[in-house]
């Protein structure tokens, strides 16, 4: 259940980090924004002074868990974690239990969904059946029932040949492919980043190859056949250089980086900790330098979270026992933020290009998702505060894990609400209570 926001004057806003606005909403869209302090229509009020308004965000990137392994995460816990992040869209991967791959396990999840969630949830679907990268899921009709990005994400399509059929289906679907791009020849056991890493801690590396020379071939596929790639979790400066290649030639290729790439090293992994160890592994400060300048200029388009819930017993084990992953949706815009607000204010306009407007354009959901903060578009949009200086603190999170990297960090940016078509769907001091009243509506 959300609180509905009631007609109201958002005041003092800035939107996308500009100059203080005011910001009418009614019946669920933006109605007017003006100068602060401009008049307007007699309507409530709320104070916004500082707060910067960006369109919701949205992942194409979450593993909610539901089904399988409830333990960890639901579609419930998951969406909760997102509203709390800022965002009003997520694309459930598709390694359940069972897996995500035909048309009735796509309708499944978006079943829950409707029931049970906080913000909007699109099902992503198997490139292959049951991820075991020989037959092709039935893209078609999975497309049909709802799926417009597809992934093995966990594993990757190795085969050359399947990865080509599934590029074929998705140009003829007008979907997308999303790649988790690992060599298993080369990866092999590695369990944290070759090199000086690998080498102090004795544990068996993963080199930047194993995921170099599956971007290399798939970009080069997407080239020959016209289906759209969109490359998972880059982590490598090598990788960037491909995707860069790839884009000079004007292939359907697209490409996300995460939060935790975009801050953390090895030097992190090294220490021991297996909340650092994640899949593709912490690379090297030249290859975060290199994300981030890729993310500065185009060249990846989209940051995702790859949001990994894991229980801490299970986290609990020894290095090469634990399993890969790490919360991202609670902490993902504060990172950002923090990331490209290191010499000053962050550049909110590109923020809610690659957090919001993009990967919705990607994810084919722009027609709701990720629209811009204007005159008769949806009351769709988190406020931030950039002076919030708070700590990270897992246990208050709305995920059911508490695998974060970030425990414990200190940030200057926090999400403070979340409304998605005039609906508050996380609100937790209570900024926006006096506009919603009693009234209240399904999520």
């Amino acid at each position: 259940m959300t609180d509905v926001l009631g007609d109201v004057v958002l005041t003092g806003v800035r939107v996308l980090g500009r100059p203080p606005s005011d910001v009418e909403l009614r019946d669920g869209r933006i109605t007017a924004i003006r100068a602060a302090g401009a008049s307007g229509a007699p309507v409530a009020g709320v104070t916004g002074t500082g707060l910067v308004m960006l369109p919701a965000l949205v992942d194409l990137h979450t593993h909610l868990r539901e089904p399988g392994d409830e333990e960890a995460e639901t579609i419930a816990s998951g969406t909760r974690a997102a509203a709390a992040g800022g965002y009003s869209d997520v694309f459930a991967m598709a390694n359940c239990n069972p897996v995500t791959d035909s048309p009735e396990r796509v309708r499944h999840v978006a079943e829950i969904a409707a029931r049970t969630a906080s913000c909007r949830v699109h099902p992503v679907g198997a490139i292959t059946l049951g991820l075991a990268g020989r037959d092709l899921a039935p893209l078609a009709t999975m497309a049909h029932a709802g799926a417009r990005l597809f992934s093995d994400d966990g594993r990757c399509v190795d085969d050359p040949a399947v990865l080509q059929a599934a590029l074929h289906a998705s140009r003829r679907a007008g979907t997308v492919i999303a790649q988790h791009a690992q060599c298993g020849s080369l990866a092999a056991h590695g369990q944290i980043n070759a090199g000086q890493a690998a080498d102090r801690t004795g544990l068996p590396p993963w080199p930047a190859t194993a995921e170099e020379t599956i971007v290399a071939r798939d970009v080069v596929l997407a080239g020959a056949t016209g289906g759209r790639l969109h490359v998972c979790h880059v982590s490598t400066a090598g990788t960037v250089e491909l995707l860069r290649w790839a884009k000079q030639r004007g292939w359907p290729v697209t490409a996300e980086v995460t939060p935790h790439h975009l801050l953390l090293t090895d030097e992190q992994a090294a220490a021991g900790d297996t909340v650092h160890k994640v899949n593709p592994p912490l690379r090297t400060a030249a290859d975060v330098a290199a994300l981030r300048a890729a993310l500065l200029d185009g060249t990846i388009d989209v940051v995702a979270t790859d949001h990994a819930p894991h229980p801490a017993r299970r986290k609990a084990a020894g290095w090469c026992d634990a399993p890969f992953g790490m919360l991202g949706l609670e902490t993902a815009l504060a990172v950002v933020a923090e990331v490209l607000g290191e010499d000053g204010e962050p550049d909110w306009a590109l923020i809610a290009d690659a957090m919001s407007h993009r990967p919705a354009r990607i994810g084919g959901i722009d027609s709701t998702a990720g629209r811009p903060l204007a005159e008769g578009e949806p009351a769709t949009f988190t406020l931030v505060d950039p002076k919030a200086d708070w700590l990270v603190d897992p246990d208050r999170h709305h995920s059911l894990s508490t695998n974060t990297p970030f425990a414990r960090f200190r940030f200057r940016h926090r999400v403070v609400a979340t409304v998605v078509e005039g609906r508050v769907t996380a609100d937790p001091h209570g900024l926006l209570a006096t506009a919603t009243g009693s009234r209240r509506s399904s999520a």
